[in-house]
């Protein structure tokens, strides 16, 4: 094997960077061909007037209890209700009181309060199915939703087509697939993973440069003589694997030698003002560089709240020990992320980018209705609420209903699959496209009885 680089940089999980697309030679078979991503274009698998949609998921890993944030019960006993007081908003809901930038601005956002599923209450299964609209089984590997977008309308730009801050999500408990990659549409259309906390004064792309002993008059010599070598192997290049490769050995070239890629993570352009408005925290700042990303664009962003459930204080507020209290959520979880949230949607508004870009803030499920012994709520699948704002998303809006104590669904029970097939509507993809599945064969965008929240639009 010819390598154009000499000795490189970190590896990722499976052995490998991104700089080693730089590699003759080293890039195996990806999942998908070339003559499939240009059939799905020809096939009208993006609705016309559509192709500036962009979206930023804001994935709450951990589940906030709807109960002590988004679906407050005012009435229910103290033991349902929780110990914080219910407050107005400018939407026709209510919220808690540990989310008062929230309620200002509820005209904006519309919530979802009647999300459940039917799958085991462990993290991995609701990270699946809310990030790709199923669980995996039978060995299928479904596509992120970012991947699916990738796959059906590639990338506008230097940078990728779908990226995820600040990095793929961890330990969870379950040691399953967390359906943060592209599944069977193969490697080449995983997301950019930023793998650095872009609040760290320090903070650097690790993989965005070449190594430091390469110069870019010495990238450039090597990306031609790897062009020299790639003409005595003509018969091998036609083919579609080969043709893939080198749609991927572009895609990380122009990442690398992009000035544009390097504009758009370069936090040092934003005045501390806007830094501060949106916190100095890995959280803060990863919202902000999602804003940067989409504006320079990207067209999918994915925001991972926290990384991991164990020793940190995050969303799972089981009440012990090394999980999170109620009183860690009130005093650094919410207030971080009510600050975040509330900066992103200022900027897109004032930015005139919110009617083009849905903001979603999903979680993999909901959390008890009562208060266990410990003061903290445990895992509740049953019912959970999730919102919208953006991509056409009218706001102020509540859609779906609990029961008297945030149990079940009451009205308009919607599932992980209806929340994907709402962010595919958003971005103007034609539902009834289909995918090259395993095997080669024709697998749904959605599955048969999705009920996209259209009301959400209307």
């Amino acid at each position: 094997m010819l390598n154009l680089l000499g000795d490189g940089a970190a590896h990722d999980c499976d052995g490998s960077t991104r700089r080693d697309f730089l590699t003759v030679g080293a890039l195996s078979a990806l999942g998908l061909s070339l003559a499939d991503m240009a059939a799905a274009a020809e096939a009208g698998a993006v609705k016309p007037g559509h192709e500036d949609k962009a979206c930023i998921l804001i994935f709450n890993l951990g589940a906030p209890s709807a109960q002590d944030c988004f679906d407050p019960k005012p009435d229910a006993p103290k033991e349902i209700r929780g110990p914080f007081k219910a407050v107005s908003t400018k939407g026709d809901f209510l919220l808690s009181e540990i989310l008062p930038e929230h309620a200002k601005l509820a005209d904006r956002f519309s919530m979802v309060r009647s999300c459940h599923h039917t799958a085991p209450a462990v993290h991995d299964t609701g990270l699946q199915m809310m990030q790709t609209g199923r669980l995996f089984t039978g060995g299928v590997n479904s596509p992120h939703a970012g991947s699916v977008l990738s796959y059906l309308r590639g990338r506008k730009s230097d940078l990728p087509a779908s990226v995820i801050l600040p990095e793929r999500m961890g330990a969870v408990g379950g040691n399953l697939p967390n359906g943060q990659d592209a599944g069977f549409l193969g490697r080449g259309h995983d997301p950019f993973i930023l793998n650095a906390d872009p609040s760290q004064p320090n903070f650097k792309v690790p993989d965005l440069l070449p190594p430091a002993s390469i110069s870019d008059a010495r990238l450039e010599r090597r990306r031609k003589l790897r062009s020299i070598v790639e003409g005595h192997a003509a018969a091998f290049e036609s083919s579609d694997q080969a043709r893939l490769m080198d749609s991927n050995f572009e895609s990380a070239y122009r990442l690398i030698t992009s000035p544009q890629a390097r504009g758009a993570f370069d936090l040092n352009q934003e005045p501390d003002s806007v830094r501060d408005r949106y916190g100095r925290n890995r959280f803060g700042a990863s919202l902000l560089l999602a804003r940067r990303l989409i504006e320079a664009g990207v067209r999918f962003v994915t925001v991972n709240t926290f990384l991991t459930v164990f020793n940190e204080i995050t969303w799972d507020i089981h009440g012990t020990n090394p999980f999170t209290s109620i009183e860690g959520m009130r005093d650094v979880v919410a207030p971080m992320y009510d600050q975040a949230y509330s900066a992103l949607m200022t900027d897109l508004i004032d930015r005139g980018m919110l009617d083009d870009t849905l903001v979603c803030n999903l979680a993999e499920f909901g959390r008890t209705p009562r208060v266990n012994p410990a003061g903290g709520r445990d895992h509740w699948p049953q019912c959970w609420t999730m919102y919208f704002a953006g991509g056409g998303v009218q706001g102020g809006r509540a859609v779906g209903a609990s029961d008297e104590i945030g149990a079940y669904p009451a009205e308009r029970p919607t599932t992980p699959a209806d929340v994907v097939g709402t962010i595919f509507h958003s971005l103007g993809l034609d539902l009834h496209t289909e995918l090259p599945g395993p095997a080669g064969r024709p697998f749904p965008l959605v599955d048969f009885g999705t009920k996209p929240l259209y009301e959400l639009f209307a």
